[in-house]
């Protein structure tokens, strides 16, 4: 009697049943049973993040090759496909780029690695590592080391991700020390400064420097905030509070007890402003924050007298709390209606990518007699801006939406489509009935 099973791949239909039956998993066994599903599970996410890269060097595989045989520009073979793994894994177009660039190292210069996956004891996260940390070296090395480290299990078997980083360096550095000498100083042309939300209305001001840059940056900042601590002159504060503070006026040139010198903005309802509301407010490049934490901020700006606080009216329209619409005869978004946007779509509208607005594009192209208005104007970000571009994307406005708002449909070349909707925006004050139909008489006599 032959016991051996014959497997086959799943097909998609089986992929999302066997998805929804996983998803009746409930906590019922015993601790050991429990700790043996988490295991379990562990492993099948190993081996579904083995799958999806496979799956994406195929997707690009096959774009490239049509693209090439119909005789496109070589510099068209890829746009576009890296926003496609993106909407398809619900993620970025940046982070989309990054699985594409994993898939095609895993399935074309690091099997062993490819396999750990697939056997469920590498998991996606270690495997970007070695990709990463081999990114530098000729393809014959790469496969070296990936063959040193993954072609015996029991190499990173209970290696932390620190381990496993230390590993591929070193078997770097052996096969080609130069190659990590100008990784290195390719490095420094990387240098740049980001700002991310932290929790509670803070932040994080990061700098990417050179090592020892960075080194005199911190010990410079901490030799003269033990010295205002030592004279007695930290005013109650803590030495990293004096050191947070001694940055931000040494970069500013201003108080830091007095404020930002540059304007911040800040995005409220007016009931929020001015008559205590709780609606929150919203604050470009940061997120939501309460509302007493926003009026608080423009009080602090007016009481400080060495900074100005200044308003700009945004219409709603009472009846339903949108933006009212502004329009322009021109290509490019004139700065008002650029503004307009911004407010109202907040970061790029394609969805799942936050990055910060840099385009004021046209949901239906100005070329294709699309007019310049916010109701056919978008944020994008420049990626994502450039992607539409891409031979088979399309982007329409979604009019017969349900709740009437400014919702764009994405559609890629393979004919998947994605929704977009802008965030709420705050809502003024409410309106009488009187007052609505005053509004809408308005807008009515202007528009003629």
């Amino acid at each position: 009697m032959n016991d051996t099973v014959e497997l086959h791949p799943p097909s998609v239909d089986e992929i999302r049943l066997f998805t929804a039956r996983l998803g009746l998993v409930e906590d019922g066994g015993s601790a050991r049973e429990g700790i043996d599903a988490v295991t379990a599970i562990e492993a099948l996410k190993c081996v579904g993040a083995a799958t999806q890269a496979v799956v994406t060097a195929g997707v690009a595989a096959s774009v490239r090759a049509d693209r090439r045989d119909r005789g496109l520009p070589r510099k068209q073979w890829d746009l576009g496909i890296a926003s496609q793994v993106g909407l398809a894994r619900r993620e970025s177009h940046r982070r989309g780029g990054t699985y594409l660039g994993l898939a095609r190292a895993l399935v074309h210069e690091m099997p062993y690695t490819l396999q750990s996956m697939r056997e469920g004891r590498l998991s996606e996260y270690r495997a970007m590592l070695l990709v990463r940390e081999t990114a530098h070296l000729t393809v014959a090395d790469r496969r070296e080391v990936d063959r040193r480290l993954c072609a015996d299990a029991s190499t990173l078997e209970g290696k932390g991700d620190k381990q496993v980083v230390a590993l591929a360096v070193a078997a770097a550095v052996e096969l080609d020390a130069a190659a990590v000498v100008r990784r290195n100083a390719r490095a420094a042309a990387q240098r740049r400064v980001s700002v991310r939300p932290a929790p509670d209305f803070m932040g994080y001001a990061t700098a990417l420097l050179p090592m020892d840059k960075a080194v005199c940056v911190y010990a410079t900042l901490r030799r003269d905030a033990d010295a205002l601590v030592a004279a007695g002159r930290a005013e109650g504060r803590t030495r990293d509070q004096v050191m947070a503070d001694l940055l931000f006026e040494r970069v500013t040139g201003g108080d830091a007890a007095a404020g930002p010198p540059v304007a911040v903005q800040l995005v409220m309802s007016d009931e929020s402003l001015l008559a205590g509301g709780d609606e929150a407010a919203h604050v470009p490049g940061y997120g939501m924050v309460p509302a007493e934490v926003a009026r608080r901020a423009v009080a602090d700006r007016i009481d400080g007298g060495s900074v100005g606080a200044t308003l700009r009216r945004l219409y709603a329209v009472p009846s339903t709390g949108q933006l009212t619409a502004m329009d322009s005869t021109a290509r490019v978004f004139p700065a008002g209606l650029g503004h307009y946007i911004d407010v109202r779509d907040r970061t790029c509208r394609t969805p799942w990518c936050d990055a910060p607005i840099r385009h004021h594009d046209h949901i239906r192209p100005f070329r294709f007699g699309g007019p310049t208005t916010a109701e056919n104007g978008m944020g994008l970000c420049a990626a994502c801006n450039y992607a539409k571009d891409a031979e088979g994307w399309e982007a329409q406005r979604v009019v017969e939406h349900v709740d009437g708002g400014h919702i764009v449909r994405f559609r890629t070349p393979t004919g998947h489509t994605y929704d977009s909707a802008p965030p709420a925006v705050p809502l003024p004050l409410p309106t009488t009935m009187v007052e609505t139909q005053l509004y809408e008489l308005l807008v009515q006599r202007r528009a003629g």
